[in-house]
């Protein structure tokens, strides 16, 4: 009998993706303000999030179309796939170039939080920008995956490194596990959730997973093992920040930001080598996602206008729309330039893609027409229908804090 051994495969782009500056940000500032109270909704968020990438996967490997054609197929009235083809873009092209600048900006931080005080924000951001352009024009898909799990790798041990050194109360830790709201706490979870479930995560997966496992019963089987080990993770990742936070919170803060913050009380506990372990974390972070968001971008627009019948058009678009993504976030982050008005148009578009997308993947995934003996079962859809009505709700605050109705 060949011995079990497990490869770490594409579905770790997905936790090279989700775990960025953002999600850092968010879960510090949960620990921080919140303790352990909000680590059940990173438990929530994980699951959904791997029933989703489980069934975009699914549905790549056995129709051999990315999550765009599939779905845009699926769409048969003309009009409705123009409407999903037009959120498709605004929420991945317009709003990838929009939160680039965040995972560009996070890496510098993590570089000056690394030691290069000095050094120029704009600089550092430009060095930043210029690295992951060069990636994505002179990498290959494999050397690419490859380097991502190595990020993913190398935040794991920075986050449980920084973790493990923390004097944690384990009893709350599990009391978090149990749904509760604190005063003032359900915009934070919901940002929690709405930082892990991420709709050009599907995109991104459903590109990279194929031709990595057979469309057979076995090959969809090491599918889901893979997803699933991936994404639990980027949740138990995203949990060690939050128990940092937490864990850090009564000591003295520099009031820079919770970044910051955790890095300084971790210099202040264990010296200048635990903020250096956290600033690791910070940029493989950063970076990781700084190469994800284009490369899911480029997957989607090649899907959408490349064609079928020429690869070569196809690899261009590819690259010409990841190299624009990098190149519009390195201007914003360089600039130090906010870009509402993008950011607003994501938040929108994501506010409506996200419950539909995930609505649309459901539907695909459960048609015998499209999947035959591999669609979903009824505990799928059981499982699947709960996650769309979480991520309606999610859509529903994105929409109203684009409109400045949410706080």
């Amino acid at each position: 009998m060949t011995p079990w051994r497990y490869r770490p495969g594409p579905a770790m782009l997905v936790t090279a993706a989700f775990i960025g500056p953002g999600t850092v940000t968010a879960c510090a500032s949960a620990g921080i303000g919140f303790g352990y109270a909000l680590l059940w909704a990173l438990v929530f968020a994980t699951l959904a999030t791997a029933i989703l990438q489980a069934m975009a996967a699914r549905v790549a490997l056995v129709t051999g179309q990315g999550l765009a054609e599939a779905i845009l197929s699926a769409a048969g009235n003309p009009a409705l796939r123009w409407v999903m083809a037009a959120l498709i873009f605004a929420s991945l092209a317009i709003g990838n170039s929009a939160y680039q600048a965040g995972n560009i900006s996070g890496t510098a931080a993590g570089l000056k939080l690394l030691g290069l005080h000095a050094a120029h924000p704009a600089l550092l951001a430009l060095a930043t920008g210029t690295l992951a352009a060069m990636m994505i024009l002179i990498g290959k898909p494999a050397w690419l995956e490859k380097l991502l799990i190595a990020l993913v790798l190398a935040m794991s041990l920075a986050f449980v490194g920084g973790l493990a050194v923390i004097e944690v109360d384990w009893l709350r830790v599990a009391g978090g596990l149990l749904p509760q709201l604190p005063a003032d706490s359900l915009f934070t979870a919901i940002a929690l959730i709405g930082t892990t479930v991420v709709p050009y995560n599907l995109f991104l997966h459903a590109a990279s997973v194929r031709g990595k496992f057979a469309a057979d019963a076995e090959g969809l089987a090491a599918s889901r093992l893979d997803t699933a080990l991936s994404v639990t993770l980027g949740g138990l990742l995203s949990m060690a920040i939050v128990i940092m936070g937490a864990a850090t919170a009564k000591l003295t803060a520099s009031g820079a930001g919770p970044l910051d913050d955790i890095a300084l009380r971790l210099e202040t506990l264990f010296g200048g080598a635990a903020r250096s372990v956290f600033a690791l974390g910070l940029i493989g972070a950063g970076f990781s996602s700084a190469l994800t968001a284009p490369l899911a971008t480029g997957y989607v627009l090649a899907e959408m206008i490349g064609g079928t019948g020429d690869p070569d058009r196809r690899a261009r678009i590819f690259k010409g729309t990841a190299l624009a993504v990098v190149t519009i976030g390195t201007v914003f982050a360089v600039l130090s330039v906010n870009p509402v008005q993008l950011i607003l148009i994501a938040q929108s578009a994501n506010g409506l893609l996200l419950p539909i997308l995930a609505a649309f993947l459901l539907w695909v995934a459960a048609r015998k027409a499209s999947l035959g003996e591999f669609a979903n079962g009824p505990i799928a859809n059981i499982a699947g229908t709960a996650v769309v009505l979480v991520c309606a709700g999610l859509g529903a605050r994105l929409i109203l804090r684009s409109a400045g109705l949410w706080p």
